[in-house]
């Protein structure tokens, strides 16, 4: 999605292969900080440090990914397809919109004592911790690009969108861990604010056993309405994000993109509609 933007935009090749390799790099430092947050390795480089140095291990990949865009864009300049102030510019914004989002994370650590609303999850939220996070690919681009910004909007408001749709559909993956962590999540918000009494009663029995023992957990069978509400606001997002990312000769992709973040992410059990994506 991230690459076929920068296509979208009409950007040259030769500065779109910066771009993803810059986008790599970016991605290395936001899974290492998530990791180190989380508590858990999801491997990004292939290293021969010990399996347990979980910490560690994300450290590397920070410190590495870091280099590596720094020398990227060092290289373009010497290639003279990027100005030095260009390249120093990027190097700079690159970090404010994952500091942004790592802020946000970084806030749940303590774990929370209020359950916000659904709206609030979103607007307050999601909307630092993956919505502008999914913008962060076009940070470098906008230092370099003479690209008029009316002209990248739609793009970046299509990525955005494709990003809180995301979230959301992780949030319905991850109600379980972010209970018993006590992080903020959309579809608990949903059953602990709205009006399903029968719902919002097993929410509450689960926090009571939660104190006592690990809970039996089956979201699906527990919560079917607002995981279906949940999935429904994913899919909102998710359509009108990759309306806007598509042209309109490739829209006939947005249902199967759909189907396949679902299933990179795990909602799929939730789908009734999985057709064909040919």
């Amino acid at each position: 999605m991230f690459l076929y933007s920068y296509y979208r935009a009409g950007i040259p090749e030769s500065r779109r292969i910066l771009y993803a390799a810059t986008l790599q790099c970016l991605r290395g430092m936001v899974t290492g900080c998530d990791n180190l947050l989380d508590g858990e390795y999801k491997t990004t480089l292939d290293t021969d440090l010990p399996e347990t140095a979980i910490r560690f291990r994300s450290v590397i990949d920070i410190m590495a990914s870091d280099r590596v865009l720094f020398q990227l864009l060092l290289d373009a300049c010497r290639r003279k397809e990027i100005g030095m102030d260009q390249a120093m510019a990027a190097a700079a914004t690159s970090m404010q919109t994952m500091t942004r989002s790592g802020v946000q994370e970084a806030s749940e650590e303590a774990g929370i004592t209020v359950i916000l609303t659904p709206d609030e999850i979103l607007q307050v939220v999601h909307h630092f911790k993956t919505g502008l996070l999914f913008t962060c690919p076009w940070d470098v681009p906008k230092c370099v690009e003479e690209t008029d910004e009316s002209d990248t909007a739609l793009i970046l408001e299509g990525l955005y969108r494709i990003g809180m749709g995301c979230q959301v559909l992780d949030d319905m993956v991850d109600m379980a861990s972010d209970l018993e962590r006590k992080r903020h999540n959309f579809v608990v918000s949903r059953i602990y604010h709205g009006p399903d009494s029968a719902e919002k009663d097993r929410l509450r029995n689960l926090l009571k056993e939660q104190e006592c023992k690990p809970p039996v957990w089956d979201p699906a069978g527990m919560f079917p309405d607002n995981l279906a509400g949940a999935r429904d606001t994913a899919h909102e997002f998710l359509e009108s994000g990759l309306t806007m990312l598509f042209s309109e000769a490739h829209r006939f992709l947005v249902g199967p993109s759909i189907r396949f973040l679902e299933n990179r992410i795990g909602t799929e059990y939730l789908s009734s509609d999985q057709g064909d994506d040919t």
